[in-house]
């Protein structure tokens, strides 16, 4: 049995907005909407790798503050975690496999075509900013 390897998303918040971005790369996910992130390295925490995808592919520095309860499957032996996260520092640019990014509000989470297995975390995120908003 081949143990599940983690890739981490960022369901980054900032000024009760969630940054999205869209897929550049491979073929079959272009032009979808995903929460930024990346693989887990043998030897890093997930708030660690979350931190380095975010400064690698984006450009920022962040803050992994909780990780949003669930594990959704990605193509064998991938497992997505995703962690909720605060914009310490950048202004988010898409260097590495996306080719556009956008700050969504609470009206504006469901306008873009996420990747499906995003969609369950993306609902919890939207009801993270919700909260904060009352």
């Amino acid at each position: 049995m081949t143990t599940a390897r983690v890739v981490v998303g960022g369901a980054v918040l900032d000024q009760g907005r969630l940054l999205a971005a869209r897929r550049s790369a491979p073929p079959e996910l272009a032009g979808r909407w995903e929460l930024p992130g990346g693989k887990v390295e043998p030897g890093e925490t997930p708030q660690q790798a979350l931190v380095r995808e975010l400064r690698e592919e984006l450009g920022v520095e962040v803050e992994p503050l909780e990780r949003i309860p669930g594990e959704w499957p990605l193509r064998p032996p991938y497992v997505l975690h995703v962690w909720t996260a605060g914009l310490l520092a950048g202004d988010p640019r898409p260097l590495q496999d996306h080719d556009e990014l956008r700050w969504l509000g609470p009206a504006e989470v469901h306008d873009v075509p996420w990747l499906d297995q995003d969609r369950p975390a993306v609902a919890e995120a939207l009801r993270r900013l919700e909260e904060q908003q009352r």
